[in-house]
């Protein structure tokens, strides 16, 4: 099992912020195992120089003290070092906003096994940080099949704790939430609330009072209208927000579905030099009358580390919320109770390839959220009447991409589709998953073996904060696919530890059009380090 603790020896950035790079112009490694991700396998060099941030001599030891003899010389005492790791896939407001927010999840990200633990968490933070009674409890984190009733909170659960202050707990996929009453009231959601398309709201038996369980497009403008930090504050917040990342070894971090007001605020964090790391952004698509043909957002730039990247679509939920849109029904019915439940889109298909016809034409990259085999199937339909095929390297990713079918492999293969695998759900939800959706299915999630083996590129992603950003337990997760209870999820997609390590190096450089920038140790390439002892 892959364990070890790590930091940022060395971020430096050639086309951006001075600022933020060492005060020494040159710096030669050496004395560890230095392995540079540049091939189909390891390869180890015995020096590396950086000057200003950019990488200049890969090889010996003796080349280099021969053409750097003033670099200052770092001994690295037998450890290792890695290119940055690349997190493909999150949502690095999160970090931001998660302050003010309390963890209720179950272990091991957090310690709450049941509602009562769960309502506990909250009053303590309540007590603690004297929050006023009409004033906002939000808790993150929430997994109802981690619970001991393994069932969904509801709003009498809150009201009777909480009966004047608004509280609303994310669920762990962050596709949904449970609010209270009155929460509930102040997103102006009660019994004559019709459900919107692509939308869940649960209502309490028998009849049409809501429940508490909002989720997906339901749950979206209540997510987009919520309380935050003061802009002051959040921009105080960047720093250790990013060293959450660099203290993990990331040198990138991606805020995967960003909001409007949230890419405003990150330009103008870039603007002020508060960036240590490369920040890459992902403007929702149910914004898109915001910023599509506003020139004051350009994509495909770096601005002081910062960069607008892909238009992000989110087709379906997720499958532990079991909102995922599958082709045969859950097993367990829907999170509301729904019979012969499938899941859903948050879109219809004519509105897909609306969307994605818009976003080829103006040469803008595409990010789809896809997680059911069904959303899938909608999202390869696309691709192929906008007439793109792999030849045009449009490198569309598809984010999650779980329960995916043997036969969708070569249809990435033809249309140029990258998956970023999510290989962690084997463990936190790999027993779910066979329960809500059979075995078969369940253990083909994120097949990573079969897709190297198809010539595929692909990453794997931390989805922070669903799960830990801990790089390891990523990497372990691709290469054993145990679960919580210690079934293998999958045996035979299982893979090797240096392709692990290319899911959270190369595979995201590829994908994100910065192969030539980062994610390999060589010449010309960003410094971006990783030393792990």
């Amino acid at each position: 099992m892959l364990s070890a603790c790590s930091d940022i020896d060395s971020v430096g950035n050639k086309h951006d912020n001075k600022a933020t790079h060492e005060a020494v112009q040159q710096i030669l490694y050496y004395g560890g195992d230095i392995i540079t991700m540049d091939g189909d396998r390891p390869e180890y060099v015995e020096a590396v120089v950086q000057s200003e941030g950019e990488i200049v001599h890969v090889g010996d030891k003796a080349d280099a003290i021969e053409k750097f003899p003033t670099a200052e010389k770092r001994d690295l005492k037998g450890k290792t070092m890695l290119p940055g790791f690349l997190d493909p896939h999150g949502h690095f407001m999160s970090a931001i906003l998660m302050v003010k927010q309390v963890n209720v999840a179950a272990p091991p990200v957090g310690a709450a096994t049941s509602i009562p633990q769960i309502i506990k968490k909250l009053k303590i933070y309540q007590q603690e940080n004297n929050v006023a009674e009409g004033q906002w409890l939000v808790g993150w984190g929430y997994d109802q099949d981690l619970i001991d009733e393994k069932r969904h909170i509801t709003k009498n659960d809150l009201d009777t704790a909480f009966p004047n202050h608004k509280v609303l707990i994310i669920h762990v996929s962050m596709h949904g939430a449970i609010l209270n009453s009155l929460a509930l009231k102040w997103a102006g959601i009660d019994e004559s609330t019709e459900t919107p398309a692509g939308g869940i709201i649960a209502r309490l038996p028998g009849t049409n009072d809501p429940a508490g369980l909002l989720m997906e497009m339901a749950y979206v403008p209540v997510l987009e209208r919520l309380p935050e930090p003061s802009e002051a504050e959040m921009l105080e917040l960047m720093k250790p927000a990013q060293m959450m990342y660099a203290s993990e070894g990331y040198t990138q971090a991606i805020e995967g579905f960003t909001h409007t007001k949230h890419l405003d605020f990150l330009m103008k964090a870039a603007k002020q030099n508060k960036n240590i790391i490369d920040i890459i952004s992902l403007p929702a698509f149910t914004e898109m009358d915001r910023w599509f043909n506003n020139s004051k957002y350009k994509f495909g730039e770096y601005n002081n580390k910062f960069k607008i990247q892909a238009c992000k679509i989110t087709l379906d939920g997720s499958p532990q919320g079991k909102t995922a849109l599958v082709t045969t029904p859950y097993l367990t019915g829907g999170p509301a109770g729904e019979k012969d439940w499938y899941g859903n889109a948050s879109i219809t298909q004519q509105q897909l390839d609306s969307i994605t016809k818009k976003m080829f034409d103006a040469n803008i990259p595409l990010q789809i959220h896809t997680n059911g085999d069904g959303a899938i199937d909608m999202m390869i339909k696309t691709v192929e009447r906008a007439g793109i095929t792999a030849k045009d390297d449009r490198r569309t990713i598809i984010v999650h991409s779980q329960f995916q079918r043997p036969e969708h492999l070569p249809k990435y293969v033809e249309l140029g589709l990258l998956p970023s695998y999510f290989t962690l759900h084997t463990f936190f939800w790999g027993d779910v998953h066979v329960k809500n959706i059979g075995k078969d299915a369940a253990y083909y999630i994120s097949p990573m073996k079969d897709a190297k083996a198809a010539g595929i590129i692909t990453s794997n992603h931390s989805d922070f904060n669903v799960t830990p950003l801990n790089p390891f337990f990523i990497m372990w997760s691709a290469m054993a696919r145990e679960s919580r209870s210690g079934e293998i999820i999958g045996p035979d997609q299982r893979v090797d530890a240096y392709t692990a390590l290319q899911a959270l190096t190369t595979g995201p450089a590829y994908q994100f059009f910065e192969e030539n920038r980062k994610g390999k140790i060589k010449t010309g390439l960003l410094a971006d380090f990783v030393i792990i002892e």
